[in-house]
């Protein structure tokens, strides 16, 4: 029996005996750094909370700790510990303003395919736990396009592409959808990209920038992509930052934290939130480590 197998099981069987609810997985992203992607994912989280939502954020942009920045908190376990020094998920979870959870992903997560089926079945078993804790799990990944950062985007049902007008970040958000597009393993079917324009003068800037990328992924990828919304240049989220408290704690009034707020309810819409397939978090994971798609 191969890993993919096994992992399949294990995932069938825990699915069974606990009877769980999966957790929607959405997945942040972006093809450069210093977009606000790491802004986006905690604000996000912050707008999902208020709404009465678990939300647990996985920094799984491995070696920079964005997240741990920004909470104003250093987590004593990370992903890492659970793989490779036997502690458990909630071990592992620091927990940050209004508690909302995160998880480091410390030094990355290679040479798990190489692990045995007990460590495997041990890690796919804690991470599933992830459904029970959260009704959402937010995943900040890297920057850029290293096949670090594709392989999250590959196990992703739903991708949020954070971009800027900046013409840098265009292109290299087109890059990122390209090798996307070209990965033997990716499946535009199963899964959904929605940008967010972000650091914006005016809503009209917004839809230009859309426009652009959308143009050109549609004729060069023929590849489906959504508008979800728009942040504003906003000096308050500036100095939250510099602050390290999220601008929707911090200024919930502020231009950007509105716009988040807005961004989270078109997230949560009933109509759009049935079309999000829940796939949970071993399945996520599993689907990672075997380099193939694992259904729960």
């Amino acid at each position: 029996m191969d890993q993919a197998q096994q992992l399949r099981n294990i995932i069938k069987a825990g699915a069974a005996s606990q009877n769980r609810p999966l957790a929607r997985i959405i997945t942040v992203t972006s093809g450069k750094g210093g977009v606000g992607k790491s802004n986006t994912a905690i604000n996000l989280a912050i707008q999902f909370k208020k709404m009465g939502q678990r939300v647990i954020i996985l920094d799984a942009d491995f070696g920079l700790a964005n997240i741990e920045i920004m909470f104003g908190t250093v987590p004593k376990h990370n992903l890492c510990d659970l793989i490779y020094q036997g502690k458990n998920i909630r071990e592992i979870i620091t927990w940050g303003p209004m508690e909302v959870g995160f998880i480091s992903g410390g030094s990355g997560i290679a040479g798990l395919s190489n692990l045995s089926r007990d460590y495997l079945t041990y890690i796919v078993q804690n991470l599933a736990e992830l459904d029970a804790i959260a009704d959402i799990i937010i995943v900040d990944t890297g920057a850029g396009i290293s096949d670090a950062v594709l392989e999250f985007l590959v196990a992703s049902g739903e991708i949020l592409l954070v971009t800027t007008p900046e013409p840098t970040s265009i292109t290299d958000s087109y890059s990122l959808l390209k090798a996307l597009h070209r990965h033997p393993r990716f499946s535009s079917e199963f899964c959904q990209i929605k940008v967010i324009a972000n650091k914006v003068k005016s809503q009209e800037e917004a839809q230009s920038l859309y426009g652009k990328l959308n143009a050109v992924v549609s004729r060069y990828l023929k590849l489906p992509i959504t508008y979800l919304g728009a942040v504003p240049r906003d000096t308050e989220l500036s100095k939250s930052v510099m602050q390290q408290v999220p601008v929707a704690i911090q200024a919930p009034k502020a231009k950007s934290a509105v716009a988040f707020e807005s961004i989270a309810e078109i997230l949560m819409n009933k109509e759009v939130s049935k079309d999000v397939k829940k796939r949970g978090m071993a399945a996520f994971f599993s689907h990672i480590v075997t380099g193939k798609k694992i259904n729960s």
